[in-house]
């Protein structure tokens, strides 16, 4: 047994109150970062793939319905909810039956795989083959319901519309167009009914 005395440093018994908090303060303030460490070193936060210079031509039928250009994509394919990021921007040129082109482009893209809906954002350019023009800093674009949609202001100009509203909700050609409060002008065609009497 160790006698007390023969001990040479001090024993807990002997150490002053404060000294005794430092050291239990100095304990519980250790925190386990092994979860930290785990996540630093799980692969699957880093993507599958990495493409510089890219240019995919997307075809149906022998016939070529897009073409998109990046300077990177990083491919999260790899993840639960699988996606391709574009962190460098994207145009994508499409092309309608007529081979008329459509060209969008933004500072950031990620296509989502699971749900096909492609998120641009910064400096987002519609331009269509008519001259239309949609400008806004994020959009949503589904490419199977070639539906656009954004919670966004923006601004859309053509021959007979210079608008800018908050809120979109339109097809490709612009055919479709829903938004909310709108500002600027529009062009409204009056047309005379002729009521025939009988």
């Amino acid at each position: 047994m160790l006698d007390r005395k023969d001990h040479n440093g001090p024993s807990l018994i002997t150490m002053k109150p404060y000294k005794l908090l430092l050291i239990f303060f100095c304990f519980i303030s250790c925190e386990d970062n092994f979860q930290e460490i785990k996540k630093i070193n799980n692969y699957t936060n880093f993507p599958i793939g990495v493409a510089e210079n890219i240019k995919l031509i997307y075809t149906d039928s022998a016939k070529v319905k897009a073409i998109l250009t990046s300077p990177l994509n990083n491919d999260f394919t790899n993840q639960l909810f699988p996606y391709s990021e574009f962190p460098d921007g994207v145009k994508i040129t499409f092309f309608d039956n007529k081979n008329q082109e459509t060209t969008v482009t933004s500072d950031y893209a990620i296509a989502y795989n699971k749900t096909n809906i492609v998120d641009l954002v910064g400096n987002v350019v519609i331009n269509t083959h008519d001259g239309s023009v949609l400008k806004t800093s994020q959009i949503y674009w589904d490419p199977e319901q070639e539906w656009l949609f954004t919670e966004k202001k923006f601004t859309f100009k053509n021959i007979d519309y210079d608008i800018s509203a908050v809120r979109l909700d339109a097809n490709r050609s612009f055919t479709i167009f829903n938004s909310g409060e709108l500002e600027g002008q529009v062009v409204i065609e009056d047309k005379e009914q002729k009521i025939n009497e009988n």
